[in-house]
């Protein structure tokens, strides 16, 4: 008799850490999904983003304010992928998706009514591409 409470003791045991192994693989795993699924949101943020950039520069004469609002729009959604990652490829998509964003800036700040937004669209397409699961 005490060699079966012994053996279930041993298989409640057995059974409790594995519940415990389980669960923190699942907590990890879903932790992974969750900052991918932040990833991918934020990056359709950042490609909407570019669109408006695109649609503000076409339209800066009109409206110069938009150019402006929307580089930092962009910015905003950098930061937030940036706090959310440990990532090396999506930061480096980050940093290259920053430097584009800070030249445009520059180039209007130059007084450059249309900037190349080429590598602001290339960067942007990178970083889709990165944090797509």
């Amino acid at each position: 008799m005490a060699e079966s409470r012994r053996r279930r003791r041993r298989t409640a045991i057995a059974a409790a850490v594995a519940a415990v192994g389980l669960t923190a693989g699942l907590t990890t795993g879903c932790d992974a999904v969750n900052k991918a699924l932040d990833c991918v949101q934020t990056a359709d943020a950042i490609a909407d983003s570019v669109t408006e950039l695109q649609q503000a520069v076409e339209s800066a004469s009109n409206d110069p304010t938009q150019l402006e609002e929307s580089l930092d729009s962009i910015d905003k959604n950098l930061d937030k992928i940036g706090d959310k990652t440990d990532n090396a490829d999506v930061d480096k998509a980050v940093d290259d998706l920053t430097t584009a964003v800070d030249n445009v800036r520059t180039a209007v700040k130059n007084g450059d009514e249309t900037p190349d937004l080429s590598p602001v669209v290339d960067a942007a397409g990178e970083l889709t591409k990165v944090c797509t699961p």
